[in-house]
């Protein structure tokens, strides 16, 4: 049986997170994609298209929408940039749109939901947030890529955020190199 995941991308830079994430999660999963009106804009103004894809697309103003109910099962949740404002909506079970709404239900179902973080610096606001979104069962992880793998151009950057949203999805994947560790 196929893994089923929601993937929500919010109105922070850093549309090409999303969009790879999208291409390797919709070649063996499932997916539904929630994008809001802001992440549209954001992504256009990136030269990023989330058309084509073999998603399920949901309006952000579909409140009915299956993935909105704990019934639906699903096996984990993205969101991809998430922004500040989405952050605080989630840390404080603010709903008010589908992306938000499904986060809520991911988190009171106990399921896996990642918030892929982009915003810097962090004000103590969002820290706070952080911490509350972390302490209600989301995962924090701010697209902060690594270069121990000495990457070569932003696709190799790119592709270091998303496998580690992948590992914590439980997605099999080839993207870049693990970290084996170096004699001194």
């Amino acid at each position: 049986m196929k893994k089923e995941f929601v993937v929500g991308v919010t109105g922070a830079s850093g549309a090409i997170y999303a969009k790879r994430l999208l291409e390797v999660l919709c070649r063996d999963a499932r997916v539904h994609l929630i994008v809001s009106d802001v992440a549209r804009k954001i992504a256009f103004h990136e030269g990023v298209s989330f058309e084509g894809l073999d998603a399920t697309y949901h309006g952000n103003d579909k409140l009915f929408a299956s993935i909105a109910s704990g019934s639906h099962r699903y096996d984990g949740m993205v969101v991809i940039p998430c922004s500040s404002k989405t952050l605080a909506a989630i840390a404080n079970g603010y709903a008010d749109n589908l992306i938000t709404r499904t986060a809520d239900v991911c988190l009171k179902e106990h399921r896996t939901c990642i918030l892929v973080t982009r915003e810097m610096p962090l004000s103590r606001i969002y820290l706070k947030n952080m911490l509350a979104a972390e302490g209600a069962g989301a995962t924090i992880m701010p697209a902060s890529p690594g270069f121990y793998n000495r990457p070569e151009k932003i696709d190799d950057l790119v592709d270091m955020v998303v496998a580690r949203v992948l590992d914590h999805l439980g997605v099999e994947h080839t993207l870049g190199q693990r970290w084996s560790g170096y004699d001194a």
